[in-house]
């Protein structure tokens, strides 16, 4: 068997964690047969015996253990373009740095040598990772993500519909919908992307050349109250003048019809209300939700939720509503007394003898509104062109004397707007020729720069990134830097600073992050607005908080969780973290923050005390509760549950992947996944210890369970609990302790989570690095490779005199020449 052969059969669990997978990599770098493909990395000829001497035979051939043939990976992978190669050496490095390969039984070798070991496989990485770089880029070809198409469009038209629910959904298998290795391109999406661009321009032309009716209503509470007294119905009940809705579980009961929108558009609302009959504590917390509210259309939007008390107040807000949504306003605190109906209906009066709380309407205004005023948008369609009144009422068009040369002179502006650069003649003269050979034919100056306008988002300008390997033109450059903090293309400021050539200045940039996130300022030293939209989208991905509507806990099991406390939660994960960016406060808080952002209710279901009040405020926690930072979140505790139970498994891989920035890979082939015992009988624990004697499983799950025991002092509702509950009717075992205690890779020890929490705090630098990660690739679109390893040091490094500041993170991500390269 030559020196091949036995290095083909050598290099075995890389990612299974079975017997000595990475001293290959060196064998690899020293074999005569296999050096030229080492970028030219001469390692020590001496290690040749080493590794002959302990190599054992496992994986190569059909038949190679876990199903890991190292031959195919190797023919294939060193002068190939193939990133999962690049993920399997980069774990082959990392497990050999850190010790884990050879195995504890398996002899072996000195410091000296495993040391030389990782510094070639690192130097050859490296090495093949930037010659791959410099020819293709780092980041392959990226298109916008729907929501960045959607915010596209209203900036380019003026306009404000939600558009990106009606594209393709996006997948996120590397986090980020942002990643360009996984943005799919198929004619179904194409299909989508131009019923949704006739969208957008049929609203445009309308908004801009119709007049608009004024739809606006002012209801009293004998009007928000159903029509007919006598019937059994799901509407408020008069009583006493006002319109009254009582607490119950009762889907749709406190549905409005006279709140049902003639068309879709935005509506603002104006609400006034009072509690009656009043818990002891507190006043009727209140949920609003929006949809058909009839049984064959069962999901309902949730809007907003408040508080009411004793004496009448003011609730705003605004919603979009499509063509047939009405409002249900309805008491849903979990925690009070709920009123029982028969026959899924309610009658007046029966819920007055019940005495349970209620919620009672005395006004309700409605009015359509436009978040975008309809001269902005002519003006974005037609420039300073006449609008002139039609023989059909309510209904304009734009006129010119010279309709061709408006022509000439509106497509390519807009092509500029629309491409983010600026466009020579040549490329958008095919866009011309078909507006003037539309306007030859139909003789309407609208319907022709309405085609051209179509052409041109259904290019591949508008759709792709404009980016070439290397650094980043400034143009290129203003749009991720745009889209990055925005989700929208540049403004005129930011495309001004491209257009004089000096946007990727390091300096430019940071002036540039600094203002764009200071757009929209707010009051009393809060968040401003272009941070909390920041806040929101960076956090729906990153903290999986899109996933929140995903699962509803038990209502038998979990029934103090109710649809007011997660709209809490989710604004709680939004204020913290916005707060956190605004202030530039550092990272560690992120594991150990002394405070959280709390109204009543939430407050009481975390346990909270001395919190009044519905308006979401900065509270300090008392050092009794385990509450502080992102882990205990009641909005990540829910979303890496699956409503029922939790695994430490998920959520521990959920903590080192998200906030740690570790890459934890998929299980290996044909090891079964881990069900809670509902029974009570076995506690996870248990099961996981069994489960880690398995060497393919062990190493991963070193990285990742003792986050995941931490966390299962909250339930999957996010409560904290001491024990589990059997859930089996019958069932004698009626709760187990939870055992919260773990050690963590490093082997320091902690014994529940707010000593994790601690042990966390003590490594800043680690969350840091995890936090950089994850604005690298939501910023660039392009996963971070064993190479940029180095550069997300130097980021972290240039953030330390700040304590690692999220904001000075932030910063230093856009100035890097990581962030500044394609």
């Amino acid at each position: 068997m030559n020196l091949l052969q036995r290095t083909l059969r050598l290099v075995g669990p890389c990612l299974t964690g079975h017997r000595c997978a990475g001293l290959v990599l060196v064998l690899i770098c020293t074999s005569p047969q296999l050096r030229s493909l080492a970028a030219g990395i001469e390692p020590p000829k001496a290690l040749d015996s080493f590794f002959e001497s302990r190599c054992l035979d496992c994986h190569a051939g059909a038949d190679a253990e876990a199903g890991l043939d190292l031959t195919r990976t190797l023919s294939q992978g060193l002068n190939s373009n193939n990133t999962d190669h690049d993920r399997v050496w980069t774990r082959i490095i990392d497990r050999v740095a850190a010790g884990e390969m050879p195995p504890e039984e398996a002899e072996q070798p000195t410091a000296t040598e495993r040391d030389e070991a990782v510094r070639v496989a690192s130097g050859w990485l490296s090495s093949t990772q930037q010659k791959r770089d410099a020819r293709l880029g780092r980041v392959r070809g990226r298109r916008l993500t729907r929501l960045q198409v959607e915010r596209s469009l209203h900036e380019l038209l003026g306009i404000d519909i939600p558009l990106a629910n009606h594209l393709p959904e996006e997948g996120r298998p590397r986090g980020f919908t942002t990643v360009a290795e996984f943005q799919a391109m198929s004619r179904h999406y194409l299909a989508r992307h131009l019923a949704v661009v006739d969208e957008a321009l049929d609203e445009a032309f309308r908004r801009a050349l119709e007049t608009e009716k004024v739809l606006q209503r002012d209801l009293s509470a004998a009007e928000v109250a159903r029509t007919n007294p006598r019937r059994r119905c799901r509407e408020p009940e008069m009583r006493e003048g006002e319109a009254v809705v009582w607490s119950c579980t009762m889907p749709y009961y406190g549905r409005i019809p006279a709140t049902t929108a003639p068309v879709d558009g935005w509506y603002q609302f104006r609400l006034t209300a009072h509690g009656i009959k009043l818990p002891k504590e507190g006043g009727v917390w209140t949920a609003i939700h929006c949809g058909p509210c009839v049984s064959t259309a069962p999901l309902l939007e949730p809007i907003c939720s408040f508080e009411a008390g004793a004496a009448p107040g003011v609730i705003a807000f605004e919603t979009w509503l499509p063509r047939g949504h009405m409002l249900e306003i309805r008491p849903q605190d979990a925690t009070v007394k709920r009123a029982r109906f028969e026959g899924g209906q309610v009658g007046m009066g029966e819920g007055e003898p019940q005495e349970v709380p209620g919620v009672a309407i005395n006004r309700l205004e409605m009015r359509r509104v436009f978040r975008r005023p309809a001269s902005e948008t002519r003006a974005k369609l037609f420039g300073d062109l006449l609008i002139e009144q039609t023989k059909v009422a309510g209904l304009s068009k734009p006129v010119s004397g010279k309709p061709l040369k408006a022509i000439e002179e509106l497509i390519p502006v807009f092509a500029e707007r629309a491409f983010r650069r600026p466009v020579a003649a040549e490329e958008v003269a095919a866009y011309v020729d078909l507006a003037k050979t539309t306007h030859a034919e139909s003789k309407s100056l609208a319907a022709a720069l309405r085609v051209g306008y179509r052409a041109i988002l259904c290019a591949p300008g508008f759709l792709y990134f404009n980016e070439q390997p290397g650094l980043l033109d400034d143009y290129a450059l203003a749009s991720r830097l745009s889209y990055f903090l925005t989700g929208g293309p540049p403004d005129r400021t930011l495309l001004a600073s491209a257009g004089s050539g000096t946007l990727h200045k390091p300096a430019v940039l940071r002036q540039q992050v600094g203002r764009m996130l200071a757009q929209g300022a707010a009051a009393d030293d809060e968040p401003t607005a272009a941070e909390r939209q920041f806040t929101t989208d960076f956090t729906a991905e990153w903290l999986d908080l899109d996933q929140i509507d995903f699962t509803v806990p038990d209502r038998r099991r979990y029934w103090l969780f109710d649809p007011i406390v997660q709209m809490a939660m989710l604004d709680e994960a939004h204020a913290f973290i916005g707060g956190l960016l605004h202030d530039d406060g550092p990272v560690v808080n992120l594991v150990a923050a002394d405070h959280s952002f709390l109204n009543s209710r939430l407050a009481r279901f975390y346990g909270v005390e001395g919190v009044a009040g519905g308006k979401l405020r900065q509270v300090s926690l008392p050092g009794s509760s385990p509450r502080g930072g992102v882990l205990t979140l009641g909005a990540v505790l829910k979303v890496t549950a699956n409503g029922t139970t939790t695994s430490p498994v998920v959520r521990g891989a959920w903590v080192a992947e998200r906030l740690l920035g570790l890459t934890i890979p998929p299980p290996p082939a044909g090891v079964p996944a881990i069900e809670p015992d509902i029974r009570g009988a076995t506690t996870i624990r248990e099961q996981l210890v069994k489960h880690q004697a398995d060497a393919s499983c062990a190493s991963c799950h070193r990285q990742m369970d003792p986050y995941g025991f931490a966390l299962e002092s909250f339930d999957p509702a996010g409560q904290w609990r001491t024990s589990y509950r059997s859930f089996v009717k019958g069932s004698k075992q009626r709760s187990q302790p939870i055992d919260a205690s773990g050690q963590l890779p490093d082997g320091r020890v902690f014994s529940g989570i707010e000593e994790l929490k601690h042990e966390l705090a003590l490594q800043p630098a680690d969350i840091a690095r995890g936090v950089v990660g994850h604005l690298l690739v939501y910023g660039t679109g392009g996963e971070l490779s064993f190479r940029d390893r180095q550069a997300v040091e130097e980021i972290v490094a240039a953030a330390k005199a700040s304590g690692y500041g999220l904001k000075t993170l932030l910063t230093e991500v856009v100035a890097s020449e990581l962030f500044r390269s394609k």
